[in-house]
């Protein structure tokens, strides 16, 4: 029988100390509570427990009321994945539309104000930003998650994001490692590959990580995805090749490793989620993700199991748990460290968000083409959105535009046949046609082509990655589906 030179409680406790949980409602639920006397150190936050910036102060009050050291981590990248305005939009344009402008000086300064209404909130711990590069225009899950397709322009947003985040005294965590980049399928369902060879990785998806760990990133988190010419077996989140070997080992990194989502179908759906968990964590993770689906007590508790059960059996180096919670608590207690300096107090910049987004905006206009001068039909065309993103998040310029022409009417569409529907709702008013993607979406070009052919002095809004050609009476690209790109896309429209 193993002999341990800790006892059981250490144990248990360190198995809880690398879970960051979710969990269900706008108020703490009493076993996480209970959970956090018990060694619980981070807890994740979701759009499902966010109403109110008031809200979820009252919310981390509550919690830090059991464990002041406590990490409390959240999504919220801004842009079109936010989940402090998850049913409004934010109010920072995403990476895309920072990538878009290029100006380290505004990056840092988004970053910087984002950070302060996290900590505002009683958030420390943000799962941004994405460093991945967008090599691949028809990947599904980041698209104007990235900076951008450029390597340099990626890594050094990457770090100026890192930067401004950071002076705030909240964790920045630079995703998705080794890059998430170049994928055509979604890590949320199913294992993406990677073929690339080893120069390729290097001088392009590793670069913006490298430019993180120089900028001080306190935390990395591990992709789903499978790259062979780093590990033909097992993904990021489970390979000792790419956390211990070249994360560490190769490329310095000393903070901390947290794993994407475990429940995600690619690990979940494969290895199962308790074995995921304990592979995970020998690999070389520190911080298990998890409760992005729904989280409850008996999950939290299968999972401290598994652990103490690994540990127990000797498939599990009881010094790794050790490691991986002390790395969770270093985390925790530079967090409240930087909190309570005087250093961490930054000037509010309330109207950054919109400046970057209208900053953003790129405008192709036909010649001899009108200006809008009155109202329009506004037909969006909706493709079914990413888990990352969600589908409560508005998007789109109609709200806006109904405001700025009064009479504007609105309707959405999705699938075959949109163009024909769009076109006989707008019975004869001229069409703002709203698009997201639209070079991953055959109908959504369709609907497009349909429209033009009906009326050339449409007027094309791209929300998304602006891959197809421009085209239309203007062609506005806001890069980006945030609550201030509709406000910049839709002032564009008007502009003349």
């Amino acid at each position: 029988m193993t002999t341990f030179t800790t006892g059981t409680d250490t144990l248990t406790r360190d198995a809880l100390a690398v879970l960051q949980p979710g969990f269900a409602g706008t108020t703490a639920p009493d076993w996480i509570l209970r959970r956090l006397s018990e060694g619980l150190a981070s807890v994740a936050l979701f759009g499902r427990n966010v109403a109110t910036a008031e809200q979820v102060t009252a919310l981390t009050a509550q919690l830090r009321a059991e464990r002041d050291d406590l990490l409390v981590a959240i999504d919220e990248e801004s842009g079109d994945v936010t989940r402090l305005e998850v049913r409004t939009g934010s109010s920072f344009p995403g990476n895309h539309a920072l990538g878009a402008v290029d100006d380290t000086g505004l990056t840092r300064g988004v970053a910087r104000e984002l950070g302060r209404r996290l900590a505002e909130c009683g958030v420390n711990f943000n799962w941004a930003p994405s460093a991945d590069v967008n090599a691949n225009p028809d990947n599904p899950v980041i698209g104007v998650r990235s900076f951008g397709g450029d390597t340099a322009l990626v890594a050094r947003h990457t770090a100026a994001y890192v930067e401004g985040l950071q002076s705030t005294g909240v964790a920045a965590c630079t995703k998705h490692f080794p890059g998430h980049g170049d994928t055509s399928v979604d890590s949320h369902h199913a294992i993406p590959h990677i073929d690339l060879d080893a120069t390729t990785l290097h001088e392009r998806e590793l670069q913006p990580f490298r430019a993180a760990i120089a900028a001080g990133t306190r935390a990395v988190m591990s992709a789903h995805i499978r790259v062979p010419v780093l590990d033909p077996d097992r993904p990021a989140t489970l390979s000792r090749r790419i956390l211990t070997d070249l994360l560490r080992g190769e490329l310095g990194y000393e903070g901390l490793i947290v794993t994407d989502g475990m429940e995600m179908r690619a690990i979940s759906g494969t290895y199962g989620l308790e074995h995921g968990v304990v592979l995970a964590i020998a690999a070389g993770a520190d911080a298990i993700c998890v409760g992005g689906g729904l989280c409850d007590e008996g999950t939290v508790q299968s999972l401290q199991d598994a652990l103490v059960g690994a540990v127990r059996s000797g498939e599990l180096p009881e010094e790794r748990l050790a490691d991986a919670a002390a790395r969770v608590r270093a985390l925790a207690d530079w967090t409240a460290g930087v909190r309570r300096s005087p250093a961490a107090a930054v000037a509010p910049e309330p109207g950054i968000g919109l400046t970057a987004a209208r900053r953003a905006v790129t405008v192709t206009r036909a010649a001899g083409s009108a200006p809008v001068t009155g109202p329009v039909y506004v037909a969006t065309f909706n493709p079914a959105p990413n888990i990352a993103v969600g589908d409560e998040t508005p998007w789109g310029v109609a709200a806006e535009l109904e405001r700025l022409l009064p009479g504007t009417v609105t309707g959405s569409f999705t699938g075959p046949g949109a163009g024909e529907q769009a076109l006989e709702a707008a019975a004869g008013r001229r069409v703002v046609a709203v698009v997201r993607d639209e070079h991953r979406h055959a109908w959504m070009r369709t609907a497009v082509d349909t429209l033009l052919a009906a009326d050339p002095s449409t007027v094309v809004v791209e929300m998304g990655v602006p891959q197809s050609p421009p085209r239309g009476a203007a062609h506005i690209a806001t890069y980006g589906a945030a609550r201030v790109c509709g406000v910049a896309g839709a002032e564009a429209v008007v502009a003349g």
